[in-house]
């Protein structure tokens, strides 16, 4: 397998690193089936009490969707897509272990949506979370379910129309980062935390989680739904990938230019 995914074990702590640090752990098919992957292995394994997903590097969580590969995408091609969300989604909020998210800088657009998946967040002063698809052209559908589990309607319609990228003290705030600790202590952080998780009475914990996936699945299902439904309409039009490859030129150039 490729090492976009990378795996390692801390005692009874599954440890999982997004590793395409060059383009911000942004990911795309093969990164997400590698993640898949490596979550359906640690769930299996009898020995892993708790995971920790974080991402490689100081700059980046993960970006999200790598847009060089949405940008190419037709109506089919979308729905395909969006069952592979539909695929891992479903295999995060599933798992009977628990899941603590290392935040380690950016998190935005589906990388935003699978931290918010994960049980407990630990971030530090740098970290920006956020939704900002509707800037680079993707409607946003599943994020906005997912956000609304959490923020209710109206922070939910503010992240998910303006696109803006919130700082790590207003996340920690309204409770998206559960602890916020400084950059050298977060995987040490998160660690701890999944160690004192995975102490927890076993069938509690995973009754516990089972109930609380339960109780958001017909909601999760119709996200879903309403995700292919939308995202066939967007890109039956050249929009989505006129507007990604608009965000990525601009990148670009920001990239190219020399500094003053």
């Amino acid at each position: 397998m490729s090492d976009f995914v990378l795996t390692r074990t801390h005692g009874a702590i599954g440890v999982i690193t997004l590793n395409r640090p060059e383009v911000l752990n942004a990911w795309h098919r093969p990164m997400r089936d590698r993640l898949v992957a490596a979550l359906e292995a640690m769930e299996r394994d009898g020995a892993i009490r708790a995971i920790v997903l974080t991402g490689a590097g100081e700059r980046a969580f993960s970006a999200g969707q790598d847009l060089n590969e949405s940008k190419t995408f037709d109506p089919d091609g979308a729905e395909a897509w969006i069952r592979e969300w539909e695929r891992l989604y479903g295999l995060l909020r599933s798992l009977t272990k628990p899941l603590v998210i290392a935040l380690n800088g950016l998190a935005a657009g589906s990388a935003f949506q699978v931290a918010l998946l994960g049980d407990l967040r630990v971030g530090h002063p740098g970290v920006t979370m956020g939704q900002p698809e509707i800037t680079s052209g993707f409607a946003s559908i599943t994020g906005p379910w997912i956000m609304r589990e959490i923020l209710g309607l109206a922070r939910t319609t503010d992240l998910a129309l303006t696109g803006r990228m919130m700082d790590a003290a207003e996340a920690h705030a309204i409770g998206l980062i559960n602890r916020l600790v400084p950059r050298e202590a977060v995987m040490d952080t998160a660690l701890a935390l999944a160690e004192e998780l995975a102490g927890r009475p076993p069938t509690a914990l995973r009754l516990t989680k089972a109930w609380l996936r339960e109780m958001t699945e017909p909601g999760f299902r119709q996200a879903i739904e309403a995700a292919i439904r939308f995202h066939r309409e967007a890109y039956a039009t050249d929009e989505p990938s006129t507007t990604m490859q608009r965000f990525l030129d601009a990148r670009a150039h920001r990239r190219a230019k020399p500094d003053c």
